[in-house]
């Protein structure tokens, strides 16, 4: 398909009727943020919506004065390079042209519009996180073949990697470009606590809204807290050396919960109440439900050990 600069009425790329779609990523050197990004007003707002005909067009409705706008810009900015022309995008100052953004619906900003065949496809409100903006463009263009990683993904790779000065510095940076992502703040949270910071960790978790606070992302990140609190820490562990006695496969397994290593630790607790039912008044049984909930009862261990778990009970 050939995309059509509405300005000029001029090709921004070859025809690509044959070329392979799942590789938006090929003209991507040859395109320009100005082949591409349209600041919209009332003297060209038609032909943009005109060239939708040919071309998906994204609207994206922004107020100079609102700080999340600038924020989904950048990002908006950033990624219709990115996918090398497989759309337009269209910014429309609504401060400046409060006609046009009646004319569109737009209650609040920022709003952005995707648009083809000159009809409404889609659209979101809000400033959202980068992540989230590809998860949406991803339902309707086919992604590009070497996407940067997103900030989030960044900050869990240096998470992975022992990194927490690097993942807390991005989820401090993206906390404050959304503060009401509050997932961000449950993930900030999980990095203090990777720090040794529990009581810092709890803290954050302790000052969400209700509603987020029992969430399951929340009360997963409290309950490694409280595994943390109570399992022995990993020298402690170390010191355990071959013992194979309940105390030690449970302090092990604790352990490995605490860490976070799920699957290692429901593993264990399987297998200690298997082998020793009893132990400390069926703390392996006890310890397994604590899990479940903190995962939540849709993450699929949680499905897959309580199968197990049934298995072993009847």
């Amino acid at each position: 398909m050939q995309i059509i600069d509405p300005r000029s009425g001029k090709p921004l790329t070859a025809d690509t009727g044959n070329a392979d779609a799942s590789t938006p990523d090929a003209n991507q050197a040859a395109v320009r943020p100005e082949d591409v990004i349209i600041e919209l007003n009332a003297g060209n707002i038609q032909q943009v919506l005109e060239a939708s005909m040919k071309v998906p067009v994204l609207l994206g409705c922004y107020s100079p004065s609102h700080p999340g706008s600038s924020t989904l810009l950048a990002i908006l900015e950033k990624l219709v390079v990115e996918y090398a022309g497989a759309f337009l995008l269209g910014k429309l100052d609504i401060e400046a042209n409060p006609e046009i953004g009646g004319q569109l619906g737009v209650q609040s900003v920022p709003d952005v519009k995707l648009i083809s065949q000159g009809g409404l496809v889609d659209g979101f409100q809000g400033a959202l996180p980068e992540k989230e903006v590809r998860e949406w463009l991803n339902r309707y263009f086919p992604a590009p073949g070497e996407a940067p990683p997103t900030p989030e993904e960044q900050a869990e790779e240096a998470l992975k990697a022992g990194d927490t000065a690097g993942a807390r510095e991005i989820y401090q940076t993206l906390m404050e470009q959304y503060p009401e992502h509050y997932a961000y703040q449950v993930a900030f949270a999980r990095v203090l606590l990777a720090e040794g910071q529990g009581n810092e960790a709890r803290d954050v978790l302790d000052n969400l809204p209700p509603e987020e606070r029992d969430a399951a992302p929340a009360r997963g990140v409290r309950a490694s807290i409280e595994f943390s609190e109570q399992a022995l820490s990993a020298e402690e562990i170390a010191a355990l050396g071959d013992r194979t006695d309940s105390e030690a496969q449970y302090q092990r397994a604790l352990r490995q919960v605490a860490d976070g290593h799920y699957d290692e630790g429901l593993e264990a607790l399987l297998a200690l109440m298997k082998h020793d039912r009893a132990y400390n008044d069926d703390a392996a049984r006890k310890t397994l439900l604590q899990v479940f909930d903190a995962l939540g009862a849709d993450h699929p261990l949680t499905v897959a050990y309580r199968r197990k778990l049934f298995a072993m009970l009847y």
